[in-house]
């Protein structure tokens, strides 16, 4: 799959202000500082889609991007930045909350965590989480083009290990690096593959 056209449509804070739940969506989330801006721009072959920051927590709304009037790219808050007023936490966790299970057209989720430190708590949890609500997700590691100068160059094994103390398995993963777009086919690719199937069963319940 290619993408074509990409655009910044609306910003929530809500779920009931969100776009008709008419096509398939798919959620960036991750832990604040974790590259997921470049990471969005990376995919959707576009540098200034997603507004980049060096300051962690700047995303604080609900963000929806159109991909080729066919899907949703969902960009949502940072967890775990602990500089962010405990009241806008409890927010974001109930509209994080909300999003999650009570939006109905959502495919899967990309959980990003950074290749480049060692596993972190906030991460498993978030994890568990979505695997508690029975949210489909996928881990997408970020920022693999600086594991030459990480000290966490065993970074999948570690997070395996510590992954595994609560899951029979792993989920499926990707590793990229925004830099030099690694990853990005095989995320188009798994996109694709549910769009196909979600427009599919939209097909078959109509005939």
């Amino acid at each position: 799959m290619e993408i074509y056209h990409a655009k910044y449509i609306s910003s929530h804070t809500k779920l009931s202000q969100c776009p008709k739940p008419d096509r398939p969506e798919y959620a960036f989330i991750g832990r604040s500082n974790v590259g997921k801006s470049s990471l969005i721009n990376m995919v959707c072959n576009n540098k200034s889609l997603a507004k980049t920051s060096s300051q962690p927590g700047k995303t604080q709304t609900i963000n929806y991007y159109d991909v080729d009037e066919d899907w949703y790219l969902v960009d949502l808050p940072g967890y775990g930045y602990a500089r962010i007023a405990q009241r806008t936490r409890q927010v974001w966790r109930e509209m994080i909350g909300d999003y999650f299970t009570k939006r109905p057209n959502i495919q899967c989720a990309f959980l990003l965590i950074d290749s480049c430190i060692p596993p972190q708590e906030k991460d498993i949890e978030f994890a568990n989480w979505m695997g508690e609500n029975r949210v489909p997700f996928i881990i997408v590691f970020t920022k693999n083009d600086k594991k030459k100068s990480s000290k966490n160059k065993n970074f999948l094994s570690d997070f395996k290990k510590e992954f595994l103390k609560y899951w029979n398995e792993m989920p499926q993963y990707f590793i990229t690096s925004s830099k030099q777009k690694t990853g990005r086919d095989g995320i188009l690719e798994f996109i694709g593959s549910l769009n196909d199937q979600y427009y599919d069963y939209l097909d078959s319940i109509k005939e």
